[in-house]
């Protein structure tokens, strides 16, 4: 005659101890969740990533239907008694300094400047400059080709050029070739201002090459929807190639710039220019 199997009793925890029934813990939402934004990103990149998403969202949705219909599965745990609220005598509140005691602090504790991430990117738009005017030279024999290429991603004019034409000089597209690559430069020269200090170890393995390798391909696969007609006509390889010169040019600029604490630590009425450190002083 079998017998049934009777449940094995952990040792640190004697047969009175309270058990409640709460809800499993599945991981299907997740899934799910990650399936639609996967279909949702591939409406803009490819559209292997949406019939990826489609696939999670559709896995997703069956796993987590399961778990709650027809009837929703739960599972037993221990009723753990409430923590005492703790009891001091200390009059004054004492502020924990980073780290100690589990206190978080907002990272990083110092940063750049916001003029490094500017001088950064004037430096590093100017090295990119160097090597695409070699491109041109080199494949194209005209420094003018990477020039109007660049004016072609605002200008519909210019994109319907031919290869003869865009080898020629052209005012309108050095204008707003310069326009384009001047803002693009500030911008992305004041975001690594900000971003390198979050890698202090390898400021230049970011900077350098995973960032520029990460919005290349961001480019590539937007680039139908910004202009067709320069999809066939970019040299991505060169393409790359200036971005890594333009990052580890800008990531040595501004990882050499002095650092400068945060204002996480600073009173909020000095953070609002309410009352000046001096003040505070006086009081003290």
């Amino acid at each position: 005659m079998d017998t049934e199997p009777q449940p094995t009793q952990n040792s640190d925890h004697s047969e009175d101890d309270e058990r409640i029934r709460v809800p499993s813990t599945g991981g299907w939402p997740l899934v799910a969740a990650f399936g639609l934004s996967m279909l949702w990103a591939g409406m803009l990149t490819h559209w292997m990533v949406s019939s990826f998403g489609a696939i999670c969202l559709f896995f997703g949705l069956i796993g987590w239907f399961r778990e709650v219909l027809p009837k929703e599965s739960h599972i037993e745990v221990l009723a753990e008694p409430e923590p005492e609220s703790p009891v001091t005598d200390q009059k004054e509140v004492r502020h924990l300094a980073v780290g100690e005691g589990g206190h978080r602090a907002r990272l990083p504790l110092q940063i750049h400047p916001y003029s490094a991430g500017i001088r950064g990117g004037l430096a590093g738009g100017a090295a990119m400059i160097v090597l695409a005017l070699i491109y041109g030279l080199g494949w194209h024999q005209s420094i003018w080709y990477p020039i109007n290429l660049l004016a072609a991603a605002a200008s519909p004019q210019i994109s319907a050029m031919d290869q003869t034409q865009l080898c020629s000089f052209h005012l309108s597209g050095l204008v707003l070739a310069a326009v384009i690559h001047i803002s693009a430069s500030l911008f992305v020269g004041l975001l690594y201002g900000i971003a390198l200090p979050m890698t202090p170890r390898h400021p230049i393995l970011f900077g350098g090459f995973l960032a520029p390798i990460f919005w290349s391909g961001l480019l590539h696969s937007a680039m139908g929807i910004i202009n067709p007609a320069l999809q066939g006509r970019v040299d991505w390889f060169w393409f790359i190639i200036a971005q890594i010169g333009f990052g580890v040019v800008a990531g040595i600029v501004v990882a050499r710039e002095e650092h400068i604490s945060t204002l996480q630590f600073v009173p909020f009425v000095q953070r609002m220019g309410i009352e000046a450190a001096e003040d505070e002083e006086k009081k003290s």
